[in-house]
């Protein structure tokens, strides 16, 4: 299979298959991406997060079929949890969306987090561009849901959609001071529930505390099982990309992302680099006795670590 071809005429097994290349690092799968990055950038990409158990699966399902019937290409990246024991994930968002997984204009994918921070998956940034240059129009990111280390989201979504619920209680001040800041557009789901008010209102008070020079994130009630509102909260997405793209911001968000990307690229190289080197001779557990038994402290070993680099 030539996979630059049949992926630039939008075939899906193509698609799949780069992008299981890039979560096994396989050289191959960048040489194909370096060569075709040219053809990237055209795709919206909106970030889905909030809380687990917020319905942020059944919100995208949604969502994808609203543009599906304006005639887009969706591709959908669900992030699963992966156990840091044995490496499992759930990855249970392709049956949570069945029907869209027939769908030749939709692509469907479940990555797991295998160990990376943030609620994502360290090859989410390559697959956006796998969707890119399969077609798509727009890209869904569903992060894992586990609170205040969801905050990478942003730097790779064009609009954040934070999904809440109602009676979160508590929880809505432990996440606040964090994620509450990213969001661009709140939806607040299953809001036929009792409280969904009140979780409005307090998150307009949250936005009231801290606003944003020129745009306000709205707050839409739905209720993504029961169908409901889901136009209006397509309209408010759509209305933010508009502002990104009037305002210039759009292309600014985008830079802070390829900066936060290209960092993150060379860390990722750095850190390979020292620990193969570490391991190979065993380097890490003798530091780490050291500091264990007082005769080294942690700051000098991370000299010791650093200066592997050089050799």
């Amino acid at each position: 299979m030539n996979i630059e071809k049949e992926l630039l005429q939008g075939d899906k097994r193509a698609c799949a298959r780069l992008i299981t290349m890039l979560e096994n690092d396989q050289k191959e799968a960048i040489d194909i991406i370096k060569n075709l990055y040219k053809h990237t950038g055209n795709a919206y990409i909106i970030g889905i997060t909030g809380p687990p158990g917020s319905g942020k699966s059944t919100l995208t399902d949604k969502l994808a079929k609203k543009f599906r019937n304006i005639d887009k290409k969706i591709g959908i990246i669900a992030i699963d949890p992966t156990s840091p024991f044995t490496g499992g994930a759930i990855l249970g968002d392709r049956i949570r969306m069945n029907d869209l997984a027939v769908d030749k204009d939709v692509f469907i994918r479940s990555m797991g987090t295998r160990g990376s921070l943030g609620g994502m998956s360290k090859a989410t940034w390559g697959a956006c561009k796998v969707l890119d240059l399969w077609g798509a129009d727009y890209i869904f990111i569903e992060t894992v849901g586990v609170g205040q280390s969801e905050v990478d989201i942003v730097k790779i979504a064009d609009t954040v959609l934070m999904v809440m619920v109602p009676n979160l209680g508590d929880d809505i001040q432990a996440i606040k001071a964090g994620i509450m800041e990213i969001a661009d557009v709140f939806a607040i789901n299953k809001a036929d529930l009792d409280g969904a008010d009140k979780t409005k209102l307090e998150i307009e008070m949250n936005l009231d505390l801290n606003q944003k020079a020129d745009y306000r994130p709205p707050v839409i009630k739905v209720s993504a099982s029961k169908n409901e509102n889901i136009d209006e909260l397509l309209d408010n997405i759509l209305t933010h990309k508009r502002y990104l793209e009037e305002t210039g911001k759009l292309a600014e968000r985008r830079k802070n992302n390829i900066k936060f990307e290209i960092l993150k690229l060379v860390e990722e190289e750095l850190m390979n680099l020292i620990m193969q080197k570490a391991l190979r001779e065993n380097i890490l557990d003798k530091l780490s006795m050291e500091v264990l038994d007082k005769s080294l402290d942690p700051y000098s070993a991370k000299d010791k670590m650093l200066e592997l680099i050089k050799q």
